[in-house]
């Protein structure tokens, strides 16, 4: 019998980017609570020259602290912000919320991140499939701000947003070094509202000597925001007896959605699946591993390595139902975390064929722990490897049959990826078009 985690999975967030409505969504990590029991340093009500008050101040550093900062140092500049800025009364509270965040921004990490109360309640209750927003999830890759996925029929993909356009301004406040949560707080709000944002594309032309190049450009587009409700799992029959299984996201409505795709697919004697993982930005660790179950059975779905080494392994969870059915991944450059460990456990088994483009690369694990004010921490601590240990991190799966879908395709609203699916299934090419947003393939900020 195998051990390891099978019998002790841990809720976890195994997603990429910040559903943007009430916050944060889909961040790589396991989910689990895990309060800290006291804090160095603390805040309560009091009246004076500023509208909070520190308690718990210390000078003196943890003792394992290998190289001991000077606290003295840092208890100094607070007095001196507290006490010399020229506004005042100054807020003791916020400062202490920038210093959590900045110090764990200072590790350069965009996926170890404090949150403060507010956005942790906000992160908390993004997971539950239904908030108020544009549906769209973004993150940050090679430094910029990116649509990550824009979620089907809601208002980001209606108005024509793609996974990998750049973020350039948010209602006119430039987005250069900002970070996801404040992306987030400025993009979030109240249905009917409107955000504008600035997105930057590249179009691609051909010079005067017929060489192709590709020119950036940006677009501005108006967004109203909406109620969101996402259900992560859709099922559809195409022609000549294929099943198309379109997964949006891995939350807490997948499992059961899943497993009832799969029974009623058992029952339509089909010759072929194809599973649509394009812009899945990812969620649960746990439904990516019982959706991966239905080919693997109990074999590994996903290995986990902490400096350097592989620290445990999670196995499948579901009864390999599908294993002798043809199978097709989609994947694209919006297909990230939980999507990727998918795509490459059942690459790894030869269980599928994976098409279509370069994932996202988001293949790191990050531990979520709560403070007693109800702000919390995620920090990078571990990577995702495939079965056969190859990482996911900053490279992604590389598709068996790369399909690219072009401008013209989008604007035409073609599916060559989907077309060539059901040709390698044995269907007969046909115009169908899935209902998930085809982003453009070759930004190389996506990639």
């Amino acid at each position: 019998m195998q051990t390891s985690n099978r019998n002790r999975l841990r809720t976890a967030l195994v997603g990429i980017a910040f559903v943007l409505a009430v916050g944060l969504a889909f961040t790589a990590g396991w989910f689990v609570s895990k309060p800290y029991g006291s804090m160095a340093a603390g805040l309560s009500s009091a009246s004076g020259t500023s509208m909070a008050t520190l308690i718990g101040v210390g000078t003196n550093p943890p003792a394992d602290m290998m190289a001991p900062a000077d606290f003295k140092q840092f208890w100094e500049l607070w007095r001196r912000l507290r006490d010399q800025y020229y506004e005042q009364p100054v807020d003791e509270e916020k400062m202490f919320q920038g210093a959590m965040q900045g110090l764990a921004a200072s590790l350069g990490d965009p996926y170890t991140v404090y949150f403060d109360p507010k956005t942790a309640t906000q992160f908390q209750e993004s997971l539950q499939g239904k908030f108020e927003g544009i549906g769209a999830e973004i993150g940050i890759k090679d430094d910029l701000l990116q649509i990550i996925a824009p979620l089907p029929d809601n208002p980001a993909e209606k108005v024509g947003l793609k996974a990998g356009d750049l973020i350039l301004k948010i209602d006119n406040q430039d987005t250069a070094g900002m970070s996801v949560e404040k992306a987030v707080s400025l993009i979030r709000g109240k249905k009917g509202t409107p955000v504008n944002l600035t997105i930057g594309r590249y179009k691609e032309e051909t010079d005067a000597n017929g060489k192709e190049k590709r020119t950036p450009y940006t677009q501005e587009f108006v967004i109203v925001r909406d109620v969101i409700v996402v259900k992560s799992v859709k099922t559809k029959y195409l022609d000549d007896d294929i099943a198309l299984v379109e997964i949006t996201s891995f939350n807490q409505d997948t499992g059961n959605l899943f497993t009832k795709a799969v029974d009623e697919i058992l029952t339509k004697n089909v010759k072929g699946l194809i599973i649509d993982l394009r812009n899945d930005p990812g969620g649960y660790l746990d439904r990516a591993i019982s959706v991966a179950g239905e080919w693997t059975g109990e074999q590994v779905v996903v290995k986990e390595r902490r400096q350097g080494k592989i620290v445990d392994e999670y196995y499948g969870t579901a009864g390999g139902r599908l294993k002798d059915i043809p199978t097709v991944v989609l994947v694209n450059q919006g297909s990230a975390s939980a999507s990727e460990i998918v795509a490459g456990c059942l690459q790894d088994y030869g269980l599928a064929k994976i098409l279509g483009t370069t994932t996202f690369g988001k293949g790191s694990v990050q531990d979520y722990s709560e403070f007693p004010d109800k702000s919390s921490v995620k920090i990078t601590i571990a990577e995702w490897l495939t079965p056969k240990e190859r990482s996911i991190n900053k490279i992604g799966i590389e598709p068996d049959v790369k399909v690219e879908i072009t401008d013209e395709d989008y604007n035409a609203n073609r599916d060559p990826q989907l077309d060539k699916a059901v040709e390698l299934l044995g269907g007969k090419p046909a115009p169908a078009v899935s209902s998930k947003t085809q982003a453009k393939p070759d930004d190389p900020k996506a990639n």
